[in-house]
């Protein structure tokens, strides 16, 4: 079966259940053992700015009246900015940056504004700690490669839609016309990702930024006449390294609760496709039953399971998709979940009952949105609609039946 990266994952193992359960387990802890049990938390290095803009906006005052507070729903943060004029949105972006940014129902050209002034505010900052000889050089270092990332990131044409410095960093960035599309893809990464690795020089397409850029020029390619946008979505805190958060779900909880948040809060009524790569599918997968019915897809690629048995278990209405090279190592990881640790049941395994996709020539674990793979030119036809032409993994046209239009070779 082209596509699927695992022989085992289409017939059963014939070993019985309990040491089946017993062999993976010990997979699991040998895995947490070699790679660091200690590497749970990414260091909170950098500075409180966001605390501080929060701090701010919460006795903040436009005119005498009251801003909305930084948790307040989506419709009536939308409301407050539909009745401003535009001196009074970019008063808000320039003033405390740092929360309209953020701040979902804000306008997106308004939310690209602040975070520009919130990028080049932190790049000062960082920039300012570079130089602090009461830092260790480890992190005056650190400062310098953050000071870099955030003024690259404020670089003239780029539409930043969310941006907090806290921490390793949380950035989102939109390739295409968010106001207008008609069709939105998200990028959900996986571990190691925070600002600086959200885009890289080197191995491009292991970056959220290079995955975007990849599947934007292919959607682009496969409708060239469609209004589409795709986002990449670094909103969450990810894990570090393979170790007990990347075993766990604990990270995904709090990274679903962002995501439905943002699929929520997208401008208009376009639908929304959601692109899940390695843990980014356990988020994925979590956030399932609370996503919008706009969000009509839901793909995932590498993953090392969704936290539940099957698709039913997802309790989504969105069609869910799924695919695994041949060569990635994922194939490797234990699909089961036992006191907290593991994702569960293998989303390409037949009895999941995801839709098989092709990801022939993707070349291991990041090479799903590689141009001329099967995969990136599958989930380009899933991002614009036009699933008749997608590539199966079992050769058919399995994963395409029930799509109206779709269901025909």
């Amino acid at each position: 079966m082209p596509g699927l990266a695992h022989p085992h994952a289409l017939r059963a193992d014939p070993r019985p259940a309990a040491l089946r359960t017993l062999l993976a387990l010990a997979v699991v802890f040998v895995l947490l053992a070699t790679t660091g049990w200690t590497a749970v938390h990414r260091p909170e290095g950098g500075t409180p700015l966001r605390a501080t803009a929060l701090a701010a906006w919460a006795e903040a005052r436009l005119d005498g009246r009251p801003v909305p507070s930084a948790d307040a729903p989506v419709r009536t943060v939308a409301r407050f900015f539909a009745a401003l004029d535009g001196a009074e949105r970019a008063r808000l972006a320039e003033g405390y940056p740092l929360v309209v940014g953020n701040l979902d129902g804000v306008p997106v050209a308004t939310r690209y504004e602040a975070n520009l002034h919130g990028l080049e505010q932190a790049a000062r900052v960082e920039d300012a700690r570079s130089r602090d000889v009461a830092l260790t050089p480890a992190d005056r270092a650190l400062a310098t490669r953050r000071a870099h990332r955030f003024a690259s990131l404020a670089d003239p044409g780029r539409q930043i839609l969310a941006f907090d410095p806290t921490g390793g960093g949380r950035v989102a960035e939109v390739f295409g016309d968010l106001d207008r599309a008609r069709r939105v893809s998200v990028i959900v990464p996986g571990v190691d990702t925070d600002a600086l690795t959200f885009e890289r020089s080197q191995r491009r397409l292991t970056s959220p930024v290079g995955m975007a850029e990849s599947l934007y020029a292919a959607e682009r390619a496969a409708a060239p006449d469609g209004r589409t946008a795709v986002i990449a979505w670094a909103g969450y805190t990810a894990p570090t390294g393979v170790g007990m958060d990347a075993a766990t779900g604990r990270l995904a909880f709090d990274g679903a609760v962002r995501l439905k948040s943002l699929t929520v809060a997208l401008p208009g009524d376009a639908d929304v496709a959601l692109f899940c790569h390695s843990y980014g599918s356990v988020v994925c997968g979590v956030a399932a039953r609370e996503l919008p019915d706009r969000v009509t897809d839901v793909v995932v690629a590498g993953s090392p399971g969704m936290r539940v048995s099957n698709v039913e278990g997802l309790h989504t209405t969105a069609r869910v998709w799924a695919t695994r090279d041949e060569g990635d190592w994922i194939a490797d990881v234990p699909h089961l979940e036992v006191g907290g640790l593991g994702h569960g049941a293998d989303p390409v395994s037949p009895d999941f009952g995801a839709r098989l996709l092709s990801s022939a020539r993707a070349r291991s674990h990041t090479g799903y949105f590689a141009p001329g793979t099967d995969s990136v030119e599958n989930f380009a036809k899933i991002g614009t609609g036009t699933f008749a032409s997608i590539v199966c993994a079992t050769g058919d046209d399995a994963c395409r039946r029930e799509i109206p239009g779709a269901d025909q070779d």
